[in-house]
């Protein structure tokens, strides 16, 4: 994963500063969404592996509709490098660096049970005076929390989560 992560990053960068320069970073980003999805897919990831692939083929099987000559040409470097299975990589990098650029801290709210929108806005509101970002919040749920929430923004990772208190007790009361 780490090695995947380093070749992935020339690459995105690149693909950010493509996409800055055009004023498409929007756009980039959901076709580079897309292509990742299709080169994580099997049955695509044994195809562009095929040897008689042609590059323009492989390029046409990655590239969303309506994908400009720029994403293409972008797309035919990784093929030609043998590096479309980066696709992955390369498309939740360039996500940061276009998050990192935008000031947005994309937070991971994950509870017990679903979060009333209500708490949300809060958890938000607070992450938004931390950070001093604007800031997107996805959410899941993971029942074996017991609960609380873990947040995760990044770097920082609040655990919340009554599981969470009980092990650090449980680390205390052992000391």
């Amino acid at each position: 994963m780490t090695q995947a992560l380093t070749l992935a990053r020339p690459y995105a960068r690149a693909a950010f500063q493509l996409a800055r320069e055009a004023g498409r970073a929007a756009d980039w980003s959901l076709a580079l969404a897309f292509a990742a999805r299709v080169a994580a897919d099997p049955q695509a990831h044994a195809l562009l592996g095929h040897p008689q692939l042609g590059e323009a083929d492989a390029v046409a099987l990655l590239a969303p509709d309506g994908a400009d000559d720029t994403f293409k040409r972008f797309l035919g470097l990784l093929v030609s490098n043998h590096r479309a299975a980066l696709l992955p990589e390369v498309a939740g990098l360039y996500e940061d660096l276009r998050a990192e650029a935008d000031r947005v801290v994309n937070a991971r709210v994950t509870s017990a049970s679903e979060l009333p929108v209500s708490e949300l806005e809060s958890i938000k509101a607070a992450l938004k005076r931390r950070f001093g970002r604007e800031v997107e919040v996805s959410t899941a749920v993971d029942p074996t929390l017991i609960g609380g929430a873990v947040i995760d923004a990044g770097d920082v990772v609040i655990d919340g989560s009554l599981r969470g208190k009980l092990a650090r007790l449980q680390t205390q009361l052992a000391q």
